[in-house]
């Protein structure tokens, strides 16, 4: 208790644990890593991405801004938004320009209605305070025909997830919701190694079925997923048969695509054409 009580001195408790914010950045420097363009090339088979508007906007850029370095580099119309005012500040440096981040948050974002093409969320509504706040602002952003890719926790994952994932503690993800809260308020006020040094620890945790019923109360008519859109010839499946073969049963039979999904923590959401 006495440790504990040390990390009291000198700060309100509502402030966190100190210099939370600097350590995160640092820490995020281990992390550059994108997928981007692998989502991207999924997204242009599910819709043409050439004709009507075709800005790509990534939530949550981080203070690197990988995935919007990674399009930008591959040529795509992409913006950052970011709500913590020292990575927008670094994102910034490192894109080297400014206008292609902009601070703002999933609940609130500074866009017209119906002004973007795809909207990236990578490992951002389990982190969210409101996740039909931020599902309904993708939807009013999207233009007809846009599309939503989220990536996000899976509490039923038999692999990584329900083991290691977000918080450094076996199985978290099945523990009741009182004691993920107590675990929250630790890691945000006196251990952040606990969620791997973020300022936001993950506090939703989803399935497949469970974001397509959100997306439907958003608005969002279909849902897809990876399994569906990635190309059969592509190098990731050539190097493996069994993958082949498994993406062809998921792709035709609806228990064998639905055990998948129980394992995936992504879908992407189509707004319907007006």
């Amino acid at each position: 208790m006495a440790k504990n009580d040390d990390l009291y001195q000198g700060r309100f408790l509502s402030q966190g644990y100190p210099n939370l914010e600097k350590i995160v950045a640092e820490k995020h420097k281990q992390r550059e890593f994108s997928s981007a363009k692998e989502i991207m090339s999924c997204i242009d088979r599910l819709v043409d991405l050439k004709n009507g508007v075709n800005t790509i906007v990534d939530i949550g850029c981080g203070p690197h801004a990988t995935n919007v370095k990674t399009l930008l580099d591959a040529h795509y119309n992409v913006v950052g938004v970011e709500p913590v005012t020292s990575f927008v500040e670094s994102a910034r440096n490192m894109i080297g320009d400014p206008n292609r981040i902009i601070q703002g948050c999933a609940e609130s974002m500074p866009f017209n209605n119906q002004s973007q093409r795809v909207v990236l969320m990578q490992n951002v509504l389990e982190h969210v305070d409101s996740v039909p706040k931020c599902l309904e602002e993708a939807y009013r952003v999207l233009a007809p025909d846009g599309v939503l890719y989220v990536s996000t926790t899976n509490k039923l994952s038999v692999g990584g997830a329900p083991l290691f994932s977000e918080f450094n503690i076996p199985f978290y993800s099945l523990f009741p919701s009182l004691v993920k809260e107590c675990y929250v308020y630790k890691q945000l006020h006196f251990d952040p190694r606990l969620a791997n040094f973020t300022l936001r620890p993950a506090v939703h945790w989803f399935t497949y079925s469970g974001l397509c019923k959100a997306g439907r109360d958003a608005g969002f008519a279909h849902f897809y997923s990876k399994i569906d859109l990635v190309d059969l010839s592509s190098e990731y499946v050539k190097r493996g048969s069994l993958r082949r073969i498994a993406l062809k049963l998921a792709r035709w039979s609806p228990w064998f695509r639905a055990l998948v999904l129980s394992q995936t923590g992504h879908i992407i959401m189509w707004k319907r054409m007006e």
